[in-house]
Order: structure tokens, then sequence, then C-alpha cells
């Protein structure tokens, strides 16, 4: 099997939820905004975002600032509340170091990911990168998972892992043809396939990797 590594960002190597939090917050003072536009957001934002949501808010609150601003000031404030543990830095390093290739493969606008990509420092660390703004197509689309093996120069038919804490991160592995490893945290709904492993933090996946390799 190749030593291929695919992996969610948001909730996977990156806490989206309180970098969310943090935006909303950064974005609604600064435009002082009020209160049900606030909770509005954070409803519409909760599962992703997109510049559409940042045009309808304007339209629905009767807002003066553009809504290309808005959105560009969000995806200044998500990239710069966006985190990634120094131990799963750490661990992608390990993984690179004993011959693994490393992809990320997420759903949401390619601007505001790539962006959280730099600024948390996994940019650095992965060989390929697809973000479903790229082709307007959304895992479990398995043609997603061909983009980044593509981007990381390696033959999806080889086979390999994907690490991701959404039923749909396991649903498209499989379509892929790739081993899976599941974080818990979703609501898993009965019916799907099954993980290969089933863990609790990403770490612990990348600790199976690395035995994988050894």
């Amino acid at each position: 099997m190749s030593r291929l590594a695919l992996f969610d960002l948001d909730g996977t190597l990156a806490d989206r939820q309180s970098a969310l939090s943090d935006a909303v917050t950064g974005l609604c003072r600064a435009h002082a905004l009020a209160p049900d536009a606030e909770q509005w957001l954070r409803a519409e934002l909760a599962d992703r975002a997109h510049a559409t949501d940042f045009a309808r808010l304007r339209a629905a609150f009767g807002l003066e600032v553009s809504a290309e601003q808005l959105w560009q000031e969000y995806v200044g404030l998500m990239a710069a509340a966006s985190t990634c543990r120094p131990e799963v830095l750490e661990g992608l390093a390990r993984l690179r170091a004993s011959g693994w290739t490393i992809g990320i493969v997420t759903n949401g606008a390619s601007d505001i990911q790539r962006a959280k990509l730099t600024a948390t420092g996994l940019a650095d660390l992965v060989d390929g990168i697809a973000v479903s703004g790229d082709l307007e197509i959304r895992k479990p689309d398995p043609h997603l998972f061909e983009l980044a093996a593509s981007r990381c120069s390696v033959n999806l038919a080889d086979g390999g892992w994907m690490v991701g804490d959404k039923p749909g991160d396991v649903v498209g592995g499989h379509r892929a043809g790739l081993h899976t490893i599941w974080l818990r945290g979703h609501h898993w709904t009965d019916g799907l396939p099954a993980a290969h492993h089933i863990v609790d933090d990403v770490t612990d996946a990348i600790a199976i990797l690395l035995n994988e390799t050894e």
C-alpha cells in the first residue's frame, strides 16, 4: 500500500469552532453589528462559510459595508484565529520524515481554507491540498480525493489512508479506495461503511500511521 495519508482540516487538524467564535465576535465588533445580526452569522456559518453568506447578511440587515469587504475581513480573522496544536504539527513532521506523503482534503471556499493552512503552519508540512472550492465538489465525492493525490504526485490507485472527523471523510475515503480513520465527535449514521480505526484524537491516528511504517 502507498504511504499516502490524506487528512481533513476543520475539526481534525485545526480547531474550527473556536476560530469561528473569535472571528465572528471580531467582525461584529468592528462593524458594530446588532446582536440579531451576530446570532444570524453564527447560525449560518456553523458548518461552513462562503462569500455569498455575507451578501445575504448585508441584504438581511441593511449594512452599508460591501459583502466583499466583510468576506475578506472574515477570512483574515479566521486565519488569525485558527490554530493547530504543536503535537499535531510535530506528528505530521514525523510522518514525512518516515517517508509518508501527506495531503489535505477539505470542504470549503478555497481562499479561506488556504489562508488557514498558511496561518497554522500546516501548508509547510503537506505535499498537496485539495479544497472543495477548487472543483465545486464536496466530500464524499471521490474526485476530490483524486485531486489531492494528484497534487501530491501520487496515484490514488495505489491506496493509502484518509483521516477525518466527519462521516463524509470515511465514506469518501472508502469510495476512493483508501483505508480510513475516524475521529469521534460528529454523529455517525447507521448503515455507513465502518472506518478501519476509530480514535479520539488526530495524534492517535498519526501514531497508527507511524506504526504502519515501522
